[in-house]
């Protein structure tokens, strides 16, 4: 029977209250194949027609082409038959259990060729950059093929990882962020955009602004490479227009409550304030809040898919939101690790940075984005 990682979340907010399982401790998952199990994880992320999703339909907007959930392993045969990973992650949110979904997807391909894998799956509740290193110091004494990282602070985690990989540890990076540039991890998988993502929210909230305006940015976690490169390209844009100006930078920790305080002490500050910046999946959401209980005008710009704030961009209380593919970043993560684990370095058969994408979507793509992911519009 398939044994499920022990993460919350899920993207359904309301499965919360159905999860008998907690997720800031160490999770495993162990590969089993079978229509029902598939559709049973399928069913638990909110994805309520996965055949559908499956067939090569085209949608009337762009929300159907934001999520990859069609992918089949590609022709490698892996040289085992057994395959143990350990994969942690900057912290329990339900961005990273749709990378899992992926991750799981693989897994059960990979069973049906007669091939297990297992592996850890951890992260803490609250960024944190020293328990990150705590964690794969612990990992370095276990026994896995392959040693996953996506990076909790580049500065802190790169030496870190340089070190592994003199060791002998396989080390790759995924997710949504890669450490540091020249960094001797193996191979990276996830977004290799993460500054264009930030300035392209952001031409989108200045030519909404008419280019002139005073505008906040919630960056996320200190030193997680993936906001802090979405608020550079944000500040980068404002820069090229005289009339714009920021007012405040502030980081909200992943936190959605703590998004929603900020937010309303920026509103406090400066009550014309014409617009916000957010650079992660939870500020949206803490920034909408507060935007919607000030009757503020503030515009909204952010990231990715959480279902209340694809219902803030339904309403019009948030523009545009930039949606990354996490799924296809989970089942590219797996097939990547299989190959390390062989003994493979980038080349023919994979990539040093396997690029994700992401797509910028609008008030009209929001109810079918919801209906795709949480079968809700």
């Amino acid at each position: 029977m398939k044994k499920f990682p022990k993460y919350t979340g899920i993207l359904l907010i309301t499965l919360l209250t159905v999860l008998v399982f907690t997720a800031c401790s160490s999770t495993s998952a162990v590969g089993n194949a079978g229509d029902s199990a598939q559709t049973d994880a399928f069913d638990e992320a909110g994805i309520t027609d996965a055949d559908n999703l499956s067939s090569g339909q085209e949608s009337e907007t762009s929300a159907h082409g934001a999520v990859d959930f069609d992918h089949d392993l590609d022709s490698y045969e892996p040289k085992k038959d057994h395959y143990n990973f350990y994969f942690t992650y900057k912290t329990v949110h339900p961005w990273w259990d749709a990378v899992a979904l992926g991750m799981e997807d693989a897994q059960r391909q990979y069973l049906d060729k007669g091939i297990t894998i297992t592996y850890e799956y951890m992260a803490p509740d609250a960024a944190s950059a020293e328990d990150q290193t705590k964690r794969l110091l612990e990992a370095a004494d276990g026994d896995y093929d392959v040693i996953g990282v996506d990076v909790a602070d580049a500065d802190i985690i790169s030496p870190l990882l340089d070190s592994m990989v003199d060791s002998g540890y396989k080390v790759m990076t995924f997710s949504s962020s890669d450490a540091r540039e020249g960094c001797k991890r193996i191979a990276y998988v996830g977004n290799t955009h993460n500054y264009e993502d930030g300035a392209d929210l952001t031409e989108a909230l200045c030519k909404k602004l008419d280019y002139k305006g005073k505008v906040a940015i919630l960056v996320g976690s200190v030193g997680a490479p993936c906001h802090e490169d979405r608020a550079r390209g944000a500040k980068d844009t404002i820069a090229k227009y005289p009339d714009m100006e920021i007012v405040a930078t502030e980081y909200d920790m992943d936190s959605v409550d703590l998004a929603y305080d900020l937010t309303v002490k920026i509103l406090k500050d400066n009550p014309d304030l014409d617009g916000i910046i957010c650079c992660n999946m939870s500020n949206p959401v803490g920034a909408a809040r507060a935007i919607t209980e000030s009757n503020s005008d503030a515009v909204i710009v952010g990231m990715d898919h959480d279902q209340e704030a694809l219902k803030y961009l339904k309403d019009g209380i948030i523009y545009c939101l930039g949606v990354q593919d996490c799924y296809s970043i989970g089942f590219d993560t797996l097939q990547i690790a299989v190959k390390i684990a062989d003994g493979n370095t980038p080349g023919d058969l994979f990539e040093e940075e396997t690029n994700e994408i992401t797509t910028v979507i609008y008030q009209e793509d929001a109810a079918q984005m919801l209906e795709l992911l949480y079968g809700d519009n």
